[in-house]
């Protein structure tokens, strides 16, 4: 199981208000390159957004769903690759002083990335993680302004 951590230095807030936005995953979360909420509420559980995937010429879509959630500080996700399955992402948000401390512990779930997971795809995830921490603290200091997002209820 990848578990990773990350110093953001921003208060939890800063960070739940990216993250309680869908359209904001395609800047943070490594792979997509843009997300589209499916439903009205996001990140309330059951809700969805859909990303697309590029490289080169070539893209694909997956959805990702809500399964857990404690505004402001826990957010539980299965995101869907068709090909590839389904993997479990849960992020949570600790303060630290000032600070969040983000905790990132991913793992595949279901279809071929759960039946073939092992110490190379454990390490892949590592790097996946380490890049999409950096992206996410990135993001959440440069955006000092909190933005207002009238379509979830979390934020």
């Amino acid at each position: 199981m990848a578990v990773r951590h990350h110093l953001v230095r921003r208060p939890p807030q800063a960070v739940w208000a990216v993250l309680a936005d869908p359209s904001r995953y395609g800047e943070w979360v490594v792979g997509p390159s843009q997300s589209t909420p499916l439903d009205e509420f996001w990140p309330d559980v059951g809700s969805r957004l859909r990303y697309t995937v590029r490289l080169g010429p070539w893209s694909t879509e997956g959805t990702t769903t809500v399964r857990h959630v404690v505004s402001g500080r826990e957010l539980e996700l299965e995101a869907e690759f068709k090909a590839v399955g389904t993997a479990r992402i849960f992020l949570q948000l600790r303060t630290w002083g000032e600070e969040t401390l983000v905790v990132c512990d991913e793992h595949p779930l279901r279809g071929l990335g759960g039946a073939l997971h092992n110490s190379v795809t454990e390490t892949a995830l590592q790097l996946r993680h380490r890049g999409m921490l950096a992206r996410l603290a990135k993001v959440v200091e440069q955006d000092r302004a909190p933005r207002d997002d009238t379509r979830s209820r979390h934020a």
